[in-house]
């Protein structure tokens, strides 16, 4: 029962916010945090616990089934990490609102990564569309990139809930998760593939399904993308791995080429989109479609090596670009502007925010000591142990882009000569801070100790995929 706690707690506690005076900012954030934390303690203390109750039984078996699995586990702590941060960053009109916005988006992923359940996972799927939707809707620029992310999102969607039903009429249930993989035959199993891929590839992005990325990175509230960028983006990921392994192995196996061949073009392309961006938002966005392809890669190596590395990466990535999307924000806040172009010698005034922007930009370029670098590091050699060794050369050299496009970011905003044009505002406050140390803390943790991470089991994800190469 304690897990159905967690996943209604972030929904009801949104709901209550709107018993609040409109304006009580303060009371909303510390409603808004306290449940955050919540989550997370909660998370340590139901790991090994589940709730499921008899939810369908025609045409096919569907439970309300929830409970972590080895690898939702971690992902879990990082999205209740990363709503914390979020909702202490939130600075905007009609806060309540939006913080209300943050707990559903918190509530429907919880659903998702802890759903045992295959039609379970789809809804929640689709839930957490609706909570971005809005945010882009209220409080983006443009309607119009509000609906592309909808289209998009919905769209693969609607794929995987089609998939997901021809998988319980064929298997006879979707209280599949976690469990043992059930094999999959008949003439149906392609298009069952072909809508899980699809929608993972989405969710991910990953080139060429990956237009509807930027615009909504750039556009989206900073707290809101950096749960968005740092835990929603890893859905698909988490799907390929769970489902898609288990389930579906040779599949998988059939197509990896073809997923290596996009993860390798997401790398390169997002790689050189972001060191021509002049939008700092930008260069965060298309950096993350390059390390994203790279766990792609990683994945479908069918190596363990290089899927414990992905798993550490996946974390690794979730702190830093949730870490970069509020560092970022804090400056459009001050200067009101994320033109590289107008922004330079911030780091004069604001030593606390340079602070915690250079070690986020420090662990996204794999710097040894921070998270990033050991997920990178296994990935690369797992990938060229696994036969992949032009792939793992083309990683190096997204790695190496990755150093230069991020020192440009970090270079070009806070240091050279201070703009006379710009305001130079506050350092930050303490309540700022603290939304950021925690993202911080723990990739240095992570960095200096990724053991928690490296037993991470992988047989049962690659014994039915045949083992690495």
């Amino acid at each position: 029962m304690a897990v159905l706690v967690l996943v209604l707690l972030p929904a009801v506690a949104g709901a209550l916010l709107f018993l609040l005076p409109r304006d009580d900012v303060r009371a909303s954030k510390t409603i808004g945090a306290l449940v955050a934390l919540a989550t997370i303690v909660l998370a340590v203390f139901t790991r090994h616990q589940q709730f499921s109750a008899t939810w369908l039984t025609r045409p096919f078996v569907s439970n309300l089934h929830f409970g972590a699995t080895s690898i939702s586990w971690w992902i879990v702590l990082l999205l209740g990490i990363a709503t914390f941060g979020a909702i202490l960053a939130t600075n905007v009109s009609r806060t309540r609102s939006f913080i209300a916005l943050l707990l559903f988006l918190e509530a429907s992923m919880l659903g998702l990564f802890l759903a045992r359940d295959l039609l379970l996972f789809a809804l929640c799927w689709d839930l957490m569309l609706i909570p971005v939707f809005l945010g882009l809707i209220h409080w983006g620029s443009h309607p119009a990139t509000a609906w592309r992310y909808f289209i998009y999102n919905f769209a693969g969607g609607l794929l995987l809930l089609l998939a997901t039903a021809a998988f319980g009429l064929s298997v006879g249930t979707t209280d599949v998760i976690g469990g043992t993989g059930v094999a999959l035959v008949g003439p149906w199993v392609p298009w069952i593939f072909a809508g899980f891929a699809i929608a993972f590839l989405v969710k991910t992005p990953v080139w060429p399904l990956h237009t509807w990325m930027p615009l909504t990175y750039a556009d989206t509230p900073a707290p809101m993308i950096s749960v968005v960028a740092g835990v929603q983006s890893k859905a698909g990921l988490y799907g390929f791995i769970t489902i898609g392994m288990v389930f579906l192995p040779e599949m998988m196996r059939a197509y990896a080429g073809l997923f290596i061949t996009l993860g390798i073009i997401s790398l390169l392309y997002g790689a050189v989109a972001s060191l021509v961006q002049t939008d700092a938002k930008r260069v965060v966005a298309y950096s993350s479609l390059s390390h994203l392809g790279l766990i792609l890669v990683a994945i479908f190596s069918f190596n363990p090596i290089a899927l414990v590395g992905a798993l550490i990466y996946i974390v690794a990535h979730g702190l830093f670009s949730a870490a970069l999307f509020l560092g970022l924000g804090y400056v459009e806040e001050r200067e009101e502007t994320r033109s590289l172009v107008r922004l330079g010698g911030l780091g004069a005034a604001n030593p606390r925010l340079t602070g915690a922007l250079c070690i986020a930009v420090l662990a996204a370029l794999g710097l040894p000591g921070l998270a990033g670098f050991a997920g990178e590091l296994l990935m690369l050699i797992g990938i060229f142990a696994a036969g992949f060794a032009w792939a793992a050369i083309l990683g190096l050299v997204a790695v190496v882009l990755a150093s230069a496009y991020f020192l440009r970011l970090f270079q070009g905003m806070m240091n050279g000569p201070v703009r006379p044009d710009l305001p130079m505002r506050r350092d930050l406050t303490w309540i700022e801070a603290l939304a950021v140390v925690p993202l911080l803390l723990a990739l240095l943790v992570l960095g200096v100790n990724p053991h928690p991470l490296t037993t991470f089991n992988t047989a049962p994800y690659l014994q039915s995929s045949g083992g690495g190469r």
